[in-house]
């Protein structure tokens, strides 16, 4: 009999949605429960545990799940006994320390005797332990940012996405402590049947994340630039060339990453590349 995989994710939340987007454009169908505490696939052997963020690292080292998809941020907090399996690279955001706008700032030894408000004291403990800084940490849950407008610190340690909230409380961002992404964590002893489940849904995954970052392109093009439009589309071992009936031109189907679209777009042109059709991939497997 097949076991299950169980995986943590959070249970509510922008994290959530792209982990479960993620699993479901891996092939898994799910069974969504009434009150949405757990769902089952149809069509592979997992099933979705849905928790709050900052318990999943705990609930992942008891086994009561096998992995979990967390920030790295909850991971490195709260310390547990876990390994990282898959860096996902979405979610992404940075821990920083930030401080008033109108105060000036030296350097780390500005926090020497200060005190920091953060709903991360593990991580900024570990911190100004390793940097020699001597300050006092203000445990807080929610609403950080506000703490030095009302008194309750000096300066803050907090996640900073594009860093509009810093600026609406009046702080700017000094030091980046940590950058963090979303995480695949695994128990420390998984192995067996579940570590082979584990192991498919990444391979799965990595397929999608490829798929996702590149684009099927075909076009036309004269035979005697053949050559230079292979050099700049290589795709995965080279592209596919096939005459057309128009003596001297052929069809070329390849691969390009989106990050360099229009940059090799621009250059198509000028070797004489016509319609140009650009298609998105649904899965890319090597």
């Amino acid at each position: 009999m097949t076991m299950n995989l169980k995986i943590a994710i959070q249970k509510s939340g922008r994290l959530s949605e792209k982990s479960l987007e993620l699993i479901q454009e891996a092939g898994v169908k799910l069974i969504q429960g009434k009150r949405k505490l757990i769902s089952v696939a149809s069509n592979f052997p997992v099933e979705i545990l849905y928790l709050r963020d900052d318990d999943i690292p705990q609930y992942v080292q008891d086994g009561v799940a096998d992995i979990g998809i967390v920030g790295e941020n909850e991971v490195l907090e709260k310390n547990k006994h876990v390994k990282i399996a898959e860096r996902l690279g979405f979610a992404k955001c940075r821990l920083s320390l930030a401080i008033p706008q109108d105060v000036d700032y030296p350097g780390s030894d500005y926090f020497n005797g200060k005190r920091i408000a953060t709903s991360y004291a593990g991580i900024l403990g570990r911190y100004l332990k390793e940097n020699n800084i001597d300050a006092a940490i203000e445990e807080i849950s929610g609403s950080v940012e506000i703490a030095p407008s009302i008194g309750l610190a000096d300066a803050i340690f907090d996640i900073v996405s594009s860093g509009g909230t810093l600026v609406s409380n009046r702080l700017k961002e000094v030091e980046i402590v940590l950058n963090s992404e979303a995480v695949i964590i695994k128990k420390q002893d998984l192995e067996g049947e579940k570590q082979q489940i584990l192991e498919e849904l990444i391979f799965r995954i990595h397929a999608v994340q490829r798929s996702h970052a590149n684009k099927y392109i075909l076009l036309n093009a004269p035979n005697e630039n053949i050559g230079k439009i292979t050099a700049l589309l290589p795709g995965m071992k080279s592209p596919t060339v096939m005459p057309l009936a128009t003596e001297g031109w052929s069809s070329l189907h390849s691969v390009v990453n989106e990050n360099e679209f229009w940059e090799v777009i621009g250059k198509l042109k000028e070797y004489g590349a016509e319609g140009i059709l650009v298609i998105p991939i649904e899965k890319m497997i090597l």
